[in-house]
């Protein structure tokens, strides 16, 4: 069905060129109704966007999951002299990244109701941001990665910062610039590479030998010499991506500042760059130095897996908890990756996934309740139970995901890292146990205070149910979290063949175990 069209660019560049057309009519007719032209933008943002996903499905459907190798790869010359090229292609990995990314943006494009100011320009900025994420995973073009990765904060600092909060300045900046500086020495490590391999041609530095020249720095011999420093470099901007911590603070204010699509696609896309940063380039590129270094990973991983529990347990805004939530399940990801065990690698992927679905209802199902009473502090409500019954099955039902309740796309994530990491680490394993109890105390705790137990505010006597839209965005990812609680298959086929060849370097037994 796809033959050789240039499916991959197809879906990069189709929400940019949506986007174009939206800006292009807004601002060839000024004389047009607001009103009506903002319905028209959100309608034309949503067919294009789901024909996107349509058509990402489509690519997924004919993806040979037996096939670790790049598929649908499209190659043009660049900069033939430096041996810079457009090359774009997929993985297991990218394909379920890709469709995770057009999936959601639907449901964000249907979730902005809210938004009642230059509308056209918020819908544009979502467009290219669409563009920018997919094209950070179907790159393989190291230039090419970079300008998709650290493009995508450009529409992200807009959105927080034009749309967001009373403080949404401030947690723009912060958000941009941790996440810029985090990327330098990234870049710095790149040309090195180029410099290196005379390419940046990922797929031809997948298979190259970086040295591991000794290097003597500060009288501290680093031990897997020039590619220990090279993980470092990709490190420092990955660490920043996910986040983990300690350089994780900028995610709560991000969070609480940003509109509620942007901290659904914020949660559900953008956190796992970080991740698949790892697994496109440290892990494989970087082999010895991922093995030096997993014990850092670790102790960073379970840090953040029960601190920012706590932390979580201690927060008076509820979207502040559920971003410290988010640092807490993506040391779960840095875990099981690190472990470089089929499960824990796949269980990883799969926790990203399941943490994209989970994360974006969340957040979804405050901006339920925010753009009914204006407010996300926990004090003020409670009881919703009365008046909101549908809203409070649905938010009950999303932090038992959250938590890990098996039968949901949460358990399964986590058990898989776990027993993964437990294989190599038991005591790490351990340690991120306690965490899964400590997100059921904070989760619960949450769940009580806000929904359960008389409504004693008088504000709260009219406020309404869901509305079917919502009802609906949020029915939809009811069904996949569930689906994928039961049937995890059609994420971990996908990702076997990739994830043996990830770790054929390593000592360790094929996926297809994992299943």
């Amino acid at each position: 069905m796809i033959g050789d069209n240039p499916i991959l660019s197809l879906i990069t560049f189709l929400p940019t060129v949506a986007a174009v057309l939206i800006l292009a009519i807004r601002y060839m007719g000024r004389n047009e109704d607001e009103a009506k032209f903002a319905s028209n933008a959100r309608y034309g943002a949503l067919f294009a966007t789901v024909v996107t996903f349509i058509i990402s499905v489509l690519m997924a459907l004919e993806f040979d999951a037996s096939n670790p190798d790049f598929q649908f790869v499209e190659e043009v010359t660049w900069l033939a002299q430096i041996g810079l090229g457009y090359r774009l292609g997929v993985d297991g990995l990218s394909v379920l990244l890709i469709v995770l990314t057009t999936f959601l943006m639907p449901l964000a494009v249907l979730a902005s109701g809210a938004i009642k100011t230059r509308v056209a320009e918020y819908i544009a900025a979502f467009l290219m941001l669409e563009t920018l994420m997919i094209g950070v995973f179907a790159s393989l073009d190291l230039v090419l990665f970079y300008i998709f990765f650290e493009g995508g904060l450009i529409p992200m600092f807009i959105i927080i910062g034009v749309w967001g909060g009373q403080n949404r300045v401030y947690a723009a900046f912060k958000f941009f610039l941790y996440t810029l500086f985090g990327s330098v020495l990234m870049l710095v490590a790149m040309i090195f590479m180029f410099l290196q391999a005379g390419t940046t041609d990922i797929t031809v530095l997948l298979e190259y030998d970086f040295p591991q020249t000794a290097v003597n720095l500060w009288l501290w011999d680093i031990p897997g010499g020039i590619q220990s420093l090279l993980w470092l470099a990709f490190f420092a901007s990955f660490a920043v991506k996910m986040p983990m911590w300690p350089v994780h603070t900028w995610l709560p204010d991000a969070h609480v500042q940003a509109p509620t699509a942007g901290s659904v696609i914020l949660a559900g896309v953008l956190l796992k760059m970080g991740g698949y940063g790892f697994l496109r380039f440290s892990i494989p590129m970087f082999p010895e130095a991922s093995v030096i270094f997993s014990p850092l990973v670790f102790t960073l991983s379970i840090i953040a897996i029960v601190v920012t529990s706590l932390i979580a347990f201690r927060q008076e805004d509820i979207k502040k908890l559920i971003a410290y939530s988010s640092v807490a399940h993506m040391g779960f990801v840095t875990m099981g990756l690190f472990a470089l065990t089929p499960l824990g690698v796949q269980g990883a992927i799969f926790q990203m996934i399941s943490h994209g679905l989970i994360s974006g209802a969340l957040f979804l199902c405050v901006g339920v309740i925010y753009d009914r009473m204006h407010t996300r502090e926990i004090a003020f409500y409670g009881g919703l139970v009365n008046r909101m019954p549908v809203f409070a099955a649905i938010f009950g039902f999303f932090a038992m995901a959250n938590v890990g309740l098996p039968g949901t796309s949460g358990f399964i994530g986590e058990i898989m890292t776990m027993v993964g990491t437990f294989q190599v680490a038991p005591h790490v394993a351990a340690g991120a146990a306690l965490g899964v109890i400590f997100s059921a105390a904070y989760m619960l705790t949450l769940y009580r205070k806000v929904v359960l137990g008389e409504m004693t505010n008088p504000k709260l006597e009219t406020i309404s149910d869901v509305t079917w839209r919502e009802g609906a965005i949020l029915g939809i990812l009811v069904f996949f979290t569930l689906y994928f609680g039961f049937f995890s298959t059609p994420i971990t086929d996908m990702t076997a063949a990739y994830t043996d060849n990830l770790l054929s370097s390593f000592d360790v037994a094929p996926a297809t175990s994992a299943h």
